[in-house]
């Protein structure tokens, strides 16, 4: 069991934030993850909106953020945390490996990839099933790609493999996009890629435990090495008494508190309205600065 005055758990934007404005106040902090640090930074292959950078890759961003954090030695803890027990003054957060008390919590679990559900879906993850085409689109040179999806990820996702595969179809299941015209206007004048509206996939076909095709609206079958699947996000939940949540996004004040005092939240996991790195670092900032004044 070890102590720190503030856990962090997650170590996105959001999560790296709070740490390295805690750890410059020198309050006490440690950042526990149980992935890779960055979160779904990783998951982008090009950034054009955060300031500062004309264009920059998430994995790249990620690894500043990063490199900034562990130089100021801000201790990382390696695990899954399955639980925060809140008694008053002192608070644990239990892991799949050790417990540590503390007095202040900074919840940036974030999200994760929406599931499509079908079937066999998690079956072949990792054998034609992805959903994050930075990680594994380069498995996938010169073969046929499907992307499901019609906002910026699924935008990110077709213009990224375009150049790598040798066909992507984007399928989406209304007529009009989410994402930005900008990048739907790139994909338009990409040869390789075709665009079908107005459509579901309803079946995924396998063969030799490998994903082979997709059906789509029950009528068309496309052969395909891979369905990179990208129809949002869904937050990942973390169980705390007492802590109150609107479909498990959590609720905070203006100050990042949540129903329990003492207890912060930032980022991709809180209840708000606009989801992008900035706002996200901004309430890392908020939380970390919260914690600093006593609120």
């Amino acid at each position: 069991m070890s102590n720190f005055n503030t856990v962090v758990i997650g170590c996105g934007p959001a999560g790296m934030t709070a740490a390295i404005y805690l750890k410059r106040a020198n309050i006490d902090v440690c950042i526990v993850e149980k992935n890779a640090p960055g979160g779904q930074l990783n998951m982008i292959h090009d950034i054009k909106n955060y300031p500062g950078f004309k264009s920059i890759d998430g994995p790249s961003l990620a690894f500043s953020m990063f490199s900034q954090m562990r130089e100021l030695d801000i201790p990382y803890v390696y695990g899954t945390v399955t639980e925060i027990v809140d008694n008053g003054n002192e608070k644990i957060v239990r892991t799949n490996k050790d417990e540590i008390v503390c007095k202040n919590i900074v919840i940036a679990t974030g999200r994760r990839p929406r599931e499509l559900g079908l079937p066999n879906e998690k079956k072949l993850l990792g054998n034609g099933i992805s959903y994050c085409a930075i990680c594994d689109g380069t498995l996938y040179k010169d073969k046929d790609v499907v992307v499901v999806g019609g906002g910026n990820t699924a935008f990110e996702s077709v213009l990224y493999l375009a150049s790598i595969a040798k066909k992507v179809y984007l399928v989406h299941r209304r007529d009009e996009f989410r994402g930005d015209e900008i990048s739907l206007d790139a994909i338009k004048k990409k040869d390789n890629v075709e665009i079908i509206t107005n459509s579901k996939i309803t079946r995924i076909n396998e063969s030799d435990n490998k994903i082979s095709s997709v059906i789509i609206n029950d009528d068309r079958e496309i052969d395909c090495s891979c369905l990179f699947v990208c129809v949002g996000n869904v937050p990942i939940p973390i169980k705390c008494n007492n802590l109150e949540t609107n479909n498990n996004y959590v609720i905070v004040d203006k100050y990042m508190e949540t129903s329990v005092p003492g207890i912060y939240a930032a980022g991709d996991i809180i209840d708000k309205d606009v989801y992008q790195i900035s706002t996200s670092v901004g309430e890392g900032t908020i939380c970390a600065m919260s914690i600093i004044r006593g609120k």
